[in-house]
């Protein structure tokens, strides 16, 4: 593990990102998926990519907080395109 992705395993760095979640979205299960895909995407880019981002921490709360922003706009999406009874 690189240096530069160390802050981003610590605890409260965790708990910042799952509050932040779950402040937009309201549900503890889709702030941890929102985390954890934020995550999937830092761990999925290269080392050199990951080297170039001066604060990994506020990189991936902008990516989480993006993430739970596509999370409500699709869910509003669904729920607008219901026909119930």
């Amino acid at each position: 593990m690189s240096g530069t992705s160390e802050p981003l395993v610590e605890e409260a760095v965790r708990r910042h990102l799952l509050g932040a979640a779950y402040r937009l979205l309201g549900s503890v299960t889709e702030a941890e998926d929102a985390v954890q895909e934020g995550y999937s995407r830092w761990f999925g880019q290269s080392p050199a990519q990951r080297s170039a981002i001066d604060n990994p921490t506020a990189w991936l709360t902008t990516v989480v907080g993006r993430i739970c922003l596509d999370v409500l706009k699709s869910a509003r999406v669904h729920r607008e395109s219901y026909v119930g009874p």
